[in-house]
């Protein structure tokens, strides 16, 4: 870790070998503007968002995730609007990321630029922090849209260039193509949690820290599920009700209670506390989504203290029976 940073409470964490640092937790915006996942609107609405994007900045949290696609464009401009009317002085600092998408239909390597101009219109900045691409989907090759990728970089349109969801040869090819081009392969955005753990297992977290680019770990609190506020009797709503059944909150007890052992041993840090924490441990920097202000500040909760060794190996193995996705079994 760096020294502290002028515009943070939190030691800087290096953002790949870009020379450029972050904050060790960023904010996540899925479900700023999302109405079909997150259900924006109905709950929450732009007042919670814009209290969730001044709490970040009262805790010395300035590092934003989006993307195009976020609320079909809207995540990109409620960051704009935030940022332009808040009086903090945090938020002429703000980092902020935002991706790419990769849709069928965007066959040219001018559809990459084409949409940061988009991106930068709606952020209202000349210039983002870190440009993705999103997935790694064909029918276009990897190697085309990092080549893009690397023009944006050139231009100085984007201060850093990295991926989201690669696997672990799809993010060699994208380092190797951008390396060509003189750039250093900034970052891989992929899901990574207790109940998503594959990243250990296929050799993408330890490839990634060998070759010095940064693990942005989305969903570090699993949808929510890790906070520990859903049970089989109250799980949650619509598409993430479906995902995690009440049959899947039943096997996650024994987790979640050790969760709350843990955390109560730290002074009573929650179990999302808890979950987030594990993440910081493993070299990641843990994305966490906040639909209002008092998310954020559980969220900072996790930072500022440290799992010991035995309690991230006892955290691994309660974890693995409940893998998504069958990961150990």
């Amino acid at each position: 870790m760096s020294d502290t940073s002028p515009a943070s409470p939190w030691p800087t964490v290096p953002l790949g070998r870009t020379g450029l640092t972050i904050p060790p937790l960023g904010i996540g915006t899925w479900a700023w503007g999302d109405r079909f996942y997150w259900g924006f609107g109905r709950g929450y609405g732009e007042d919670d968002l814009q209290a969730a994007f001044e709490a970040a900045l009262d805790a010395g949290i300035t590092f934003f995730d989006t993307a195009e696609v976020y609320g079909l464009g809207r995540s990109e401009r409620f960051l704009a609007r935030f940022a332009a009317a808040s009086s903090h002085p945090r938020a002429r600092d703000l980092f902020i990321a935002t991706k790419f998408f990769p849709y069928p239909w965007r066959w040219r390597q001018a559809a990459l630029p084409r949409a940061l101009r988009g991106s930068l219109r709606r952020l209202g900045r000349e210039q983002v922090d870190l440009y993705q691409i999103h997935w790694p989907w064909p029918p276009r090759p990897v190697e085309v849209w990092v080549t893009a990728l690397a023009q944006v970089l050139r231009q100085g349109r984007a201060r850093a260039g990295g991926v989201s969801n690669y696997n672990l040869d799809q993010m060699r090819r994208a380092q190797a193509v951008l390396e060509h081009h003189g750039f250093p392969l900034a970052s891989n955005q992929v899901e990574f949690s207790l109940l998503r753990r594959e990243i250990e297992v296929n050799g993408l977290l330890q490839a990634a820290q060998e070759q010095g680019i940064t693990i942005l770990a989305y969903s570090p609190l699993a949808m929510g599920i890790l906070t520990g506020k859903y049970t089989p009797e109250h799980p949650p709503r619509g598409p993430r009700g479906r995902r995690f059944p009440p049959a899947y909150l039943e096997r996650l007890r024994p987790l979640l209670h050790l969760m709350e052992e843990i955390g109560q041993a730290h002074g009573g840090k929650t179990p999302a506390q808890v979950a987030l924490n594990w993440v910081l441990a493993k070299g990641a920097v843990p994305l966490a989504g906040a639909k209002n202000a008092a998310q954020v500040r559980s969220n900072v909760g996790a930072l500022g203290w440290r799992l010991s060794a035995d309690e991230v190996a006892a955290l691994d193995k309660a974890s693995e029976p409940v893998q998504l996705g069958g990961l150990f079994g």
